[in-house]
């Protein structure tokens, strides 16, 4: 997997080889707002506008919301990014909201696989808070969720909002994982080290780090996971 960060359309971006040999590139706007580009398709997260210039960017092939907070999911730039055939994945709640703008939108309860691209396969897992005081942030009944995109040999976890939970924990097979790092709203730094170190991905992208009060401790982040994986840092606040 190559390790030389590059510019994709102005953002920052990390090219890989898949295991099969097939090249793909992870694109990074912010919080969990990301474009992967493999076999000249376009598969967006999270998307909104405030994350990035969705005008200037490839349409959408597929696009993947976990929840609909306003940081994670934005109307506006669903309707920048979709093209005729776009496939929509989502949570309840979010396919609930696009139904009422005519879109459509298919939903997966966690742990249901299921291919919107011949070459591609798609899980989803459940993404909640269980900590005491926190779990109306990401209650675990609205069912919101994580992606776990493979394609070519590799496997991309991107878990949504929520802690450190066990079906986390228990993702199989992971290379790549990019998790959410903030408090109080997701995992404290003991929380995504202990998830990082059950997952063992090759490589680590913390997102969701910053703009609240209480900074996540990224340099402890990293001196902590040393020997474990790699952690790559790509301004996703």
């Amino acid at each position: 997997m190559g390790t030389t960060p590059e510019l994709a359309f102005g953002y920052p971006s990390d090219a890989f080889t898949a295991s099969v040999g097939a090249p793909f590139r992870m694109i990074f706007f912010q919080h969990s707002s990301l474009a992967i580009e493999v076999g000249g398709k376009y598969i967006y997260t999270d998307p909104v506008v405030a994350h990035a210039d969705y005008d200037s960017l490839p349409k959408a092939d597929l696009i993947l919301i976990s929840h609909h907070h306003y940081d994670h999911f934005e109307i506006e730039a669903v309707y920048k990014l979709m093209k005729q055939d776009t496939l929509i994945f989502c949570d309840a709640t979010t396919a609930g909201i696009l139904a009422e703008h005519g879109i459509d939108c298919s939903t997966v309860r966690p742990g249901i696989s299921i291919k919107p691209l011949p070459f591609l396969r798609l899980e989803t897992l459940p993404a909640y808070n269980y900590s005491e005081g926190r779990t109306n942030f990401h209650p675990k009944s609205r069912e919101d969720v994580g992606y776990i995109i493979g394609f070519g040999g590799v496997r991309i976890y991107i878990a949504g909002d929520g802690e450190n939970t066990p079906e986390m924990k228990a993702a199989p097979n992971i290379d790549i994982a990019l998790l959410p790092v903030n408090q109080p709203y997701t995992m404290t730094v003991d929380q995504a080290i202990d998830a990082v170190k059950a997952i063992r991905p090759r490589i680590f992208y913390p997102y969701h780090y910053g703009q609240v009060e209480d900074q996540t401790d990224l340099e402890r982040l990293q001196r902590e996971l040393e020997g474990i994986c790699e952690v790559r840092i790509r301004g996703m606040e």
